[in-house]
């Protein structure tokens, strides 16, 4: 099975002021991991970036924070709406390297987080959640999402991909 991992809207203009920095921290660990881990076995590792009115005088502020670690064959899918599938290349990318199942993490889990996880169990892909690896500014968000949505750990995510 094809894994795809979305980094959703990890950005310096976006996250940066919204959440404490030991939480940004903490989730982009548990991220880097797990890109890391699906790297190494050819799945595909793809930055979601929000330019959403986007000053072309401060590109740098669009860009993924720097604790993120983005490497050689990711794959970047720019979107203006807060689903990653609304209007975008992100369905086709993902079919045509046969992806089944998408592991969805970053900021902010209450908007563009979970309005990717329904628009690709729309379009006929497994979603999860990456435990420890969403982000939010409002912590009761981060509770409901892992409350209502599937889950999943990164010991899971390294014992699929051996």
């Amino acid at each position: 099975m094809k894994i795809g991992l979305l980094i959703v809207d990890m950005q310096e203009h976006i996250v940066r002021n919204q959440v404490e920095k030991s939480k940004i921290d903490h989730a982009c660990e548990y991220i880097n991991h797990v890109a890391d881990a699906l790297r190494s076995q050819n799945h595909v590792v793809i930055q979601i970036q929000d330019v959403e009115g986007m000053d072309e005088a401060k590109p740098e502020e669009y860009r993924c924070i720097p604790e993120i670690d983005v490497k050689h064959g990711d794959l970047t899918i720019t979107k203006q709406n807060s689903n990653a599938f609304w209007q975008t290349e992100l369905e086709q990318v993902l079919s045509s390297r046969n992806v089944e199942l998408v592991i969805i993490c970053g900021f902010a889990v209450e908007e563009c987080v979970t309005f990717t996880y329904h628009g690709a169990e729309e379009r006929g892909f497994k979603p999860v959640l990456l435990q420890n690896g969403i982000l939010s500014s409002h912590p009761d968000a981060i509770t409901s999402a892992l409350r209502d949505r599937n889950v999943v750990s990164y010991p899971v995510i390294d014992y699929l991909v051996k």
